[in-house]
């Protein structure tokens, strides 16, 4: 890799994470680390070019059967592919076939890129990472083997302490908030051989816990508008993401729309 490169194009594929859930701005909308990222590049390659195909509640199949093709096809200087982690947090999941479809999706992106990169992705701290903990190490451990084949980069943010601070996730508590994909922005920006522009790796200040009866209503507000949902959701099939598209992609051409992206704009 040729460190502190300019890149002029940029596709990131990918679920909610990449989609940028729950760095919400005014108008509705996510922004997320991959926008953050981009604006960034922008700034040092006038005409930089821009995709985010990525789709909030995506399997690893889905994400290489809709999003690697059209990834592939833009032959952008850099691309980001992250995946798996919704089939991983499912009760029954055959991990090497995750690994499979990641691989099936590396292969055909990472040769017409310059640069791929991948992702030892967050986990938040609590019983939910302990359980399915196991999983993710062995997915995040082929996904070492994957970059290796591939000449890509690997940003461990799994072994990164402070994305695990529940802090650093959004109420709906699969997320993460601002913060953390400011933070996430970073650690590509740093990885991609940038100067750094603050300590991603930085602790937040001591955790004060809030008293018994702020955690009851959190959490019930927490089952009231998040849980409850996913729960409907897994007992009917449906995903979060039915019937939704990349912000760049155009389903009935099945290809990508990158828009072009100045010193100040994410288009995100």
């Amino acid at each position: 890799m040729q460190m502190n490169a300019t890149y002029t194009s940029f596709v990131a594929v990918g679920d909610s994470f990449t989609e940028g859930m729950s760095d919400r701005l005014p108008d509705g909308s996510y922004r997320g680390w991959a926008d953050l990222l981009a604006a960034r590049l922008a700034a040092r390659a006038p005409g930089f070019r821009y995709a985010n195909l990525a789709v909030r509640g995506k399997l690893i199949g889905q994400i290489a059967d809709e999003q690697s093709a059209a990834a592939a096809a833009m032959g952008a200087d850099l691309a980001t592919l992250v995946g798996g982690l919704n089939d991983v947090l499912r009760p029954k999941c055959d991990v090497d076939l995750v690994c499979a479809r990641l691989a099936e999706a590396a292969d055909r992106i990472a040769p017409s890129c310059k640069q791929l990169v991948l992702m030892r992705s967050p986990g938040r701290h609590g019983p939910v990472l302990e359980r399915f903990r196991p999983r993710m190490e062995q997915l995040f451990g082929f996904v070492d083997e994957l970059a290796a084949r591939h000449g890509a980069l690997v940003v461990d943010l799994f072994g990164a302490d402070v994305l695990g601070d529940p802090r650093m996730w959004a109420e709906d508590r699969l997320h993460l908030n601002a913060e953390g994909h400011r933070r996430v922005a970073e650690a590509v920006w740093q990885a991609l051989g940038h100067e750094p522009e603050l300590d991603w790796r930085a602790p937040l200040p001591p955790f004060v816990r809030p008293g018994w009866a702020a955690r009851r209503v959190s959490d019930a507000r927490f089952a009231r508008e998040h849980l409850l949902p996913w729960v409907g959701r897994r007992l009917t099939g449906r995903s979060s993401g039915d019937g939704r598209v990349g912000a760049h992609f155009d389903a009935g051409l099945g290809v990508a729309r990158p828009v072009v992206l100045g010193p100040s704009r994410t288009d995100g």
